[in-house]
């Protein structure tokens, strides 16, 4: 990559971080801060949470429809400034309703399709899965900056205060978008990073797919219920602002236990495997929650698996998705998937306050184990992913004739496995198997018929 393509690609990543960062920061307090609220109750703290993933899920693939018609800038900016307007109402709200019309309104700034798709403006296609591997480890890092920051920040400025710098981060990333990040040169429609209309019902009768989505919704319907209770069940061991010493060490270490088995799972080409294995695991953290939430030592072992397992499925589920979505449908599946997980968090706050409101912080934990043996039985008949990736050719314009030869030509090449050539796009989509890919007669093909 350029210096400007890095240098656009971290912007853009730290615009995406700051608003994630701002979303996230509540969750490990707000449940505490919200029993002191009028007429609140669990199910309303729970909707509060999770009602940004229900207007994210409805406008994300809307506004990036509209920054390819209406351009990237002017579509972020306004995103931005909706997100900023929900987070000053929510930190001026003094009720429970008015929180869950900020947050819903937190959540119809959906800016991630476009940023996504400025991030292909400004990228060539050979260092797109970079860039986007750099947005993707943003949005990670916010989770767990949030996670750390958010009851530290609770002690000094309280959940208001939190509201307030989340309206804040949303201005200092319109600052980055109109200083640091470059008008591009075109905007275009790239089918690898944003959703095709025409192609939304092949997607959604894939089988395959559908068992992804439903993996991230279920996997963030468990994430967004678990911050409707634990924070309670914390409270009552550990003083609020200091749920950073659990929160912080559990993530460190789940991530470094991670790391081994995405080792193997890439390594050794068992990838299914290490998916199955970690819904077990997530399942089976769920079950150890609902009996042991009142222990304060067997709660952290029980978060810790939770997050090694959830750590090891965030990382998965993507890439099983551009490992069996078709070449020209990836941008397309990742669209679904996108509004399928935001949904899932929706999904997580209502069901989980509800379930705490009319049984118990256990019923949380005992009704999304019993999911995730659902999700399990699907994973097992899910079949085995291909070590394939996405790799994207710029063949510039060529007629019918040229596309039917430059295909012919790709497909013999060691290593490609499936090649869609899109005259109008310019670009040729692949599917390929990196370690026995021969790049020298890949580009001779690109060369001699693109």
């Amino acid at each position: 990559m350029t210096s400007g393509e890095q240098r656009a690609t971290m912007a853009l990543a730290s615009i995406i971080s700051m608003r994630m960062l701002g979303l996230f920061m509540i969750l490990p307090v707000f449940a505490i801060f919200a029993q002191d609220l009028p007429e609140a109750t669990p199910t309303l703290v729970g909707l509060a949470i999770g009602i940004y993933g229900l207007t994210q899920a409805i406008f994300q693939i809307p506004f990036g429809m509209l920054s390819d018609r209406f351009g990237r800038k002017p579509i972020i900016y306004i995103g931005l400034l909706i997100f900023a307007i929900g987070s000053v109402i929510a930190a001026l709200s003094d009720s429970i309703t008015g929180i869950i019309i900020g947050r819903a309104l937190q959540g119809c700034g959906a800016i991630s399709s476009a940023v996504l798709a400025m991030t292909a403006d400004l990228t060539r296609e050979e260092h797109r899965t970079k860039a986007m591997a750099m947005m993707g480890m943003s949005i990670g890092s916010a989770f767990i900056i949030a996670l750390a920051a958010g009851p530290l920040i609770y002690r000094w400025i309280s959940v208001p205060g939190i509201f307030w710098l989340t309206a804040m981060l949303a201005l200092v990333a319109i600052a980055i978008l109109y200083l640091i990040v470059p008008q591009p040169i075109s905007c275009r429609f790239h089918r690898d990073a944003e959703p095709v209309p025409a192609q939304f019902k092949r997607v959604l009768q894939d089988p395959q797919l559908l068992r992804l989505d439903f993996g991230i919704l279920l996997l963030h319907l468990l994430l967004t219920s678990l911050f409707v209770v634990v924070p309670v069940a914390l409270n009552a061991q550990l003083d609020a602002e200091h749920h950073w010493l659990v929160y912080v060490p559990v993530l460190i270490a789940s991530v470094i236990a991670m790391i081994p088995f995405i080792i193997f799972a890439e390594k050794y080409h068992h990838l299914k495997s290490v998916f199955i294995g970690a819904i077990g695991i997530l399942g089976l953290s769920q079950l150890g929650l609902s009996y042991l939430h009142d222990n304060f030592i067997s709660m952290i072992v029980m978060l810790f698996f939770f997050f090694t397992a959830i750590n090891l499925l965030e990382a998965s589920l993507p890439s099983l998705i551009s490992r069996m979505a078709p070449a020209e449908s990836k941008g397309t599946a990742m669209g679904v998937y996108s509004s399928a997980q935001f949904f899932g968090a929706f999904l997580g706050g209502v069901t989980g306050g509800w379930l705490h409101q009319h049984y118990s912080v256990g019923a949380v934990f005992a009704f999304c184990a019993a999911l995730t043996v659902i999700w399990f039985l699907l994973a097992i008949t899910m079949k085995k992913p291909r070590s394939l990736s996405s790799h994207l050719l710029n063949i510039g314009q060529i007629d019918k004739q040229q596309a039917d030869q430059l295909t012919k030509c790709l497909m013999q090449v060691p290593g490609v496995a499936e090649v869609v050539v899109i005259i109008e796009d310019g670009v040729a989509y692949l599917k390929v198997d990196r370690k026995i890919l021969d790049m020298a007669i890949l580009s001779k093909c690109s060369e001699v018929y693109g």
